[in-house]
């Protein structure tokens, strides 16, 4: 692992990362902040049709899109600090509001790494600024 702390991705790495995974290009994931003395990462993820929930036209996010954003966000929270994508032992959610709007922001902060595990906390915001859900997730801090 020590050979891969020293190789930590920025925003250009991440965004290239994103687009070369057919999943991560449909959601349209934009990176918006890669922050490594922070330890915090934050991705934008725009609405599109199959994520809505119910009707069309709603712009109101599936509970599923969501997961999908908090999950990819914490992910390369632990990945940009170690070079790329890491596996996810356990994830948590929270829904506290509906998503509406044309995006989700999503910010992640690691709340501590250690040699087997990594701990990252997650909230999803949406375009006007309410907190929608809180994700908590356990990631393995090897890329793989």
């Amino acid at each position: 692992m020590s050979d891969d702390v020293t190789r930590r991705l920025g925003q250009p790495e991440l965004e290239a990362i994103f687009e070369r995974s057919p999943f991560m290009r449909f959601m349209g994931l934009e990176v918006l902040r890669v922050d490594h003395a922070q330890s915090t990462l934050a991705v934008r993820m725009p609405i599109r049709p199959e994520f809505e929930r119910g009707r069309a036209g709603s712009q109101q996010f599936h509970g599923g899109a969501i997961a999908s954003l908090i999950d990819v966000v914490g992910d390369f929270a632990i990945g940009m600090m170690v070079g790329g994508g890491v596996p996810t032992m356990n994830l948590r959610i929270d829904y506290l509001r509906p998503g509406v709007g044309a995006y989700l922001d999503g910010t992640a902060t690691v709340r501590r790494t250690g040699r087997t595990s990594a701990v990252v906390d997650i909230e999803i915001a949406g375009a006007d600024g309410k907190l929608v859900a809180l994700g908590r997730g356990t990631y393995v801090p090897i890329t793989g």
